[in-house]
């Protein structure tokens, strides 16, 4: 099956969004992005071995190999500009995807890092460095909002989702940051305001990985902050006029910016 696929086809629509799942989540995660998303943006999503429709796929046990996999299959998709956006552990992949794409002369208009630290980050380290089980991890991914509790006990479920979940916080536990050039691309952070994973200073890290744009917004919420309504309009243009709303939207502040895009814009 392929590693990349569009979710709601849009032939003429002048740029790509391309989703990375978070740990234990898969490509289906974004398809409502596609349905109600703008008619400018056509919407992929990659889904990784072991899960859904890849089920019988052996997984990835190393965060560079899935990099690898997923630059691949990215690759043919450049014909148009595209935004890289990664949630959680996606984040950390579709970092490493943007780099290998720029060593092969390529490279995304921008990457959107969403509630992940910065992957030179030394806190990055400890957090690898956690002792996970099973029931840990089920735990983890609950208190998350990432999955109902109550389906997470039924055994068949566990049965189903375990061997992909264990799998991605392997990859996750045994990946090393290797020090290289910084990306050329925008880059934007977001996190959500209550996410006790990821810190302002932790976000703020990510800056030093571009030498491109770079901007970091705090959104109300927590570790998944994008649910149910992500900011596609901030994603897809980080230095908008984007403002959030809803009740929570006056106590969180708009996040910090550094270096600015050039008045002609990025590079696709």
């Amino acid at each position: 099956m392929s590693t990349v696929r569009i979710l709601e086809p849009r032939p003429d629509a002048p740029q790509r969004l391309i989703c990375l799942p978070h740990a234990g989540g898969s490509a289906n995660y974004y398809r409502g992005w596609a349905l109600r998303g703008r008619t400018d943006t056509e919407v992929l999503g990659v889904q990784y071995p072991g899960r859904a429709d890849r089920l019988l796929e052996p997984c990835h046990h190393d965060l560079h190999a899935m990099a690898e996999e997923v630059c691949a299959a990215v690759l043919p998709e450049l014909d148009r500009p595209v935004t890289l956006f990664g949630h959680s552990m996606g984040a950390i992949v579709a970092y490493e995807v943007a780099r290998l794409l720029e060593e092969q002369g390529r490279g995304v208009r921008r990457l959107v890092a969403s509630a992940a630290r910065a992957p030179h980050d030394p806190a990055h380290v400890s957090v690898q460095g956690a002792v996970w089980n099973d029931d840990s991890a089920v735990r983890s991914i609950v208190a998350m909002g990432q999955a109902d509790a109550e389906l997470m006990a039924d055994p068949r479920v566990r049965e189903l989702v375990l061997p992909y979940l264990r799998a991605d916080f392997e990859l996750f536990q045994r990946y090393a940051h290797r020090p290289g050039p910084p990306l050329a691309c925008e880059l934007l952070v977001v996190r959500g305001a209550d996410d006790p994973h990821v810190t302002h200073h932790q976000g703020e890290l990510w800056q030093e990985l571009t030498r491109g744009p770079f901007r970091h917004r705090a959104l109300p919420g927590g570790h998944f902050y994008l649910a149910p309504e992500p900011p596609l309009d901030l994603y897809l243009d980080p230095f908008g006029p984007y403002r959030e709303t809803g009740p929570a939207a006056s106590a969180v502040g708009g996040g910090e910016l550094r270096r600015q895009p050039a008045q002609s814009g990025a590079a696709g």
